[in-house]
């Protein structure tokens, strides 16, 4: 067996030069994957794929980690380390300022929240700019709002407010009451103006999941001006004859991704506002309540711009619309590139719904008006169920009519088969049937040469 030519030191040179020639080529491979993962990740809500404008609305499947006790992070700050009792009688909100203080400090810290205790809490805001990233908000316990009016004053517009944060999560088993009856019952002991029970304002990377939300005295859950916001696995339920008590309310958000989650109410099981794009909803029940909105849109001449909203895979029972588009007259902008698809509906009063009249109950409001924020692109797929007044409503402005609405695989059937019900609505509708419905939608009109005059948006 031949020996090496060189010496000793040379030959572990070489076998070293060699080691390193083999290992560079190993990492560079690695990187290669961990480059084409990063780029998988970017698919996540926050930085979701350019779209085709005004598309239909569908992200990418998403794989959401559920924080756990504790969090990514050892920082954990437990309001009863901060002065907290929850006993349900005493004021803990100063322990909760407390412990929000010095969890901002932390970044991934967990402010927790344990089971077994009720915590009284006046209206309070956690937050931002100035805290760190990725804070966890984990709530196991109850927080219940005040029942008495010296704590709001003169009136507030939330409860419980997450402001200006980047990367919040609020999740856990635990309960958030409004005990709104106390708003309600129209005795006037509470102020005029009800506040949303949870808000989350100018923040992004949002998280809400695992938590029930009961009895608001007006909106549950509300998102304004937030980017990428996820909502997943939650309750929220209120009576159906509790007023205003929208479920959740989007305004001013994008890239939101709501999903398997039963929402009950008094009023729209969600509410999309202007200002919203990117919305998808999936795998949602609903009812009692209003319905899922887009809108209303316009209020006082105003311009309201929505586009790219997907909803499917939602079930409907004992509403008062199934999806719905509803805008004041006078208004501007537009709404395009909507998606229903796959909407199960039971005993729900009017299952499809546009309309462009929409207007309260102050009679000066209510006057007829040239100018409308345009609806087109509007389609709707796999809608069947049970309706109890008329299966669609598409009443579109006389100045601007509804144009590019598509309808296929419609199945409605009155809820008493021989029952006296109204038909299929339309006024100033254009739209192609893509199948034939049942119950037949004669009304739609189906003449090209009206083109929608958009807004710009």
């Amino acid at each position: 067996m031949k020996m090496c030519r060189f010496n000793v030191k040379e030959c572990t040179l070489i076998f070293v030069i060699a080691l390193f020639v083999w290992s560079s080529s190993s990492f560079e491979n690695c990187s290669a994957w961990g480059d084409e993962d990063k780029s998988l990740s970017n698919n996540a809500p926050g930085s979701w794929p350019t779209k085709e404008k005004y598309a239909p609305y569908v992200p990418p499947e998403t794989t959401v980690a559920t924080p756990k006790q504790g969090g990514w992070n050892s920082a954990i700050f437990n309001v009863l380390e901060y002065g907290a009792k929850g006993d349900g009688h005493s004021y803990d909100t100063k322990a909760f300022e407390a412990t929000w203080a010095a969890a901002c400090k932390v970044e991934a810290s967990t402010l927790f929240v344990p089971s077994g205790f009720v915590f009284l809490v006046k209206p309070i805001s956690f937050s931002g700019p100035n805290c760190q990233p990725n804070i966890q908000f984990q709530l196991d316990g109850k927080i219940i709002a005040p029942t008495s009016s010296e704590p709001w004053g003169p009136g507030l517009l939330q409860w419980l407010e997450f402001k200006e944060l980047k990367g919040i999560t609020v999740f856990g088993k635990g309960i958030i009451d409004g005990q709104g009856s106390v708003w309600w019952d129209g005795t006037g002991k509470m102020p005029s103006t009800k506040p949303t029970a949870l808000r989350f304002y100018g923040s992004k990377s949002v998280t809400v999941t695992g938590i029930t939300i009961l009895n608001s005295p007006r909106t549950h859950l509300k998102f304004d001006n937030c980017v990428s916001v996820q909502v997943f696995d939650i309750n929220i339920s209120s009576p159906g004859d509790s007023p205003n008590t929208d479920g959740i309310h989007l305004q001013d958000s994008e890239d939101v991704v709501i999903y398997r989650s039963n929402l009950a109410c008094g009023d729209d099981c969600v509410s999309i506002q202007t200002g919203c794009s990117n919305v998808y909803m999936h795998n949602v029940n609903c009812g009692p309540g209003h319905g899922i909105s887009i809108g209303a849109l316009g209020e006082d001449n105003t311009k309201a711009c929505v586009s790219n909203i997907t909803v499917r895979d939602v079930a409907l029972h004992n509403t008062l619309t199934g999806v719905r588009i509803k805008t004041w007259q006078g208004g501007l902008g537009s709404v395009q590139g909507i998606m229903f698809s796959n909407i199960q509906v039971s005993q729900v009063k009017i299952p499809i719904m546009i309309d462009q009249f929409y207007c309260a109950s102050d009679k000066n409001k209510c006057q007829n008006k040239t100018s409308a924020v345009a609806v087109s692109g509007i389609n709707y797929e796999n809608i069947r169920g049970t309706y109890t007044v008329k299966p669609v409503h598409f009443a579109c402005s006389n100045g601007l009519p509804c144009t590019g609405l598509s309808l296929a695989n419609i199945e409605l059937m009155p809820l008493q088969p021989n029952y006296d019900l109204c038909e299929s609505f339309c006024w100033n509708a254009y739209g192609t049937l893509r199948t034939r419905t049942v119950p037949p939608i004669a009304c739609l009109l189906t003449s090209t040469r009206f083109q929608s005059n958009h807004n710009s948006c």
